[in-house]
């Protein structure tokens, strides 16, 4: 299992593949580094599957540092991943401040989404010392602009563009980048091309590794799971019939 982010280019090189999942509090981050998961992601999908918001937009800084916080008072091995969230980076100065802020709650990298778009944001918090993970392809943060969630690496001009992205990224010093919802072969494409370990959500299984939404394979958030993400367990239903068991006992006690 994963122990440090100088570990990556070794698992890039020689497998195994990355098991990553998210982690919103500091239960689910104990459990997920104790159960071995290499990298923990606090995403900014908590926006959805914690409180609620109808997408990621509405996340705020200090809801990421209150749940990055969490997350890293549990964990003990597994690098943590923490998003900076919607119009968090919109300079490069904005970007490397509220990155460095993420990093006083314990994370050891983080992540914002696009590729040569916000290049200069990129550069300016590698150059200030702190570990990058990329996020290309469907990217949650333009849903609005975008008008929904679509598959990207359809047309030549968007494969195209993907691959600048990647690129641009790999360029810069990203340690890995999330490639979300792409079209397997182009993800395969993009992660023969850069030194970057790649993760795949929604985007096939040749990428160096798989990132989750953590309620989405526990079966915790049962009124909406995409359609790649299998659930290993029905955390749901069984609240429910506890729920139902203990109001039982307290309605008809014996």
């Amino acid at each position: 299992m994963l122990t440090s982010l100088n570990e990556l280019p070794q698992y890039k090189k020689n497998g195994p593949k990355l098991a990553v999942l998210t982690a919103y509090d500091y239960p689910t981050g104990r459990m997920l580094d104790e159960a071995g998961v290499d990298l923990l992601l606090v995403g900014d999908s908590l926006g959805m599957v914690v409180l609620g918001l109808p997408d990621t937009t509405g996340v705020t800084m200090e809801m990421m540092l209150h749940h990055t916080s969490a997350v890293c008072r549990g964990v003990k091995r597994a690098p943590v991943i923490a998003d900076l969230p919607y119009a968090s980076y919109t300079t490069p100065e904005m970007a490397v401040a509220n990155a460095k802020r993420l990093m006083d709650c314990g994370a050891a990298c983080v992540k914002l989404e696009g590729g040569v778009s916000v290049l200069p944001q990129v550069r300016a918090i590698i150059a200030a010392g702190i570990p990058f993970v990329g996020h290309i392809g469907m990217l949650p943060q333009s849903v609005k602009e975008e008008g929904g969630y679509k598959k990207k690496g359809k047309t030549a001009e968007s494969i195209d563009h993907l691959i600048a992205d990647a690129k641009a990224l790999d360029e810069a010093g990203a340690v890995a980048m999330v490639l979300e919802s792409i079209v397997p072969d182009v993800a395969t494409q993009i992660t023969s091309l850069v030194k970057a370990c790649t993760i795949g959500i929604g985007a096939g299984t040749a990428t160096d590794g798989q990132v989750l939404v953590t309620p989405d394979l526990l079966g915790s958030f049962p009124w909406f799971r995409p359609p790649f993400a299998k659930a290993r367990a029905d955390v749901a239903g069984e609240t429910m019939r506890a729920v139902r068991e203990y109001m039982a006992d307290v309605k008809t006690p014996a």
